[in-house]
């Protein structure tokens, strides 16, 4: 199991404290330090099922100023993943990758269907 997260977020640290709560183990990867490339989050995007715009991280900064809340509907799938793959700031974390089931930000309840 990978742990995707930015060791800074609130929400990433709720996840990985639940994750060990629950003995659930997990391989840690900081985010911005090894930022998923184009080919994991194609296979995520697909294996998820979810919206790309799911994929993103509509409250951070980077993306508020690069405006991409007017840009992302012009935008095809493959180029918001590409967008997403130059930079982990842009990536809605954490992400969990189990096999072929991907989680995306953290919904207790959902983790805990999914997982336990």
């Amino acid at each position: 199991m990978l742990f995707v997260c930015y060791p800074r977020c609130s929400t990433c640290k709720k996840a990985q404290k639940w994750l060990d709560d629950n003995g659930i183990s997990y391989t840690y990867r900081d985010i911005k330090e090894d930022n998923p490339s184009l080919e994991e989050l194609t296979a995520w995007y697909k294996e998820s099922g979810l919206d790309i715009k799911r994929f993103f991280n509509t409250s951070g900064q980077l993306y508020k100023s690069m405006q991409l809340k007017d840009k992302l509907p012009g935008m095809t799938p493959e180029e918001k993943l590409r967008l997403l793959s130059t930079d982990g700031m842009l990536v809605k974390r954490p992400i969990l990758v189990c096999g072929d089931v991907v989680l995306v930000g953290f919904k207790e309840q959902e983790w805990a269907n999914t997982l336990l």
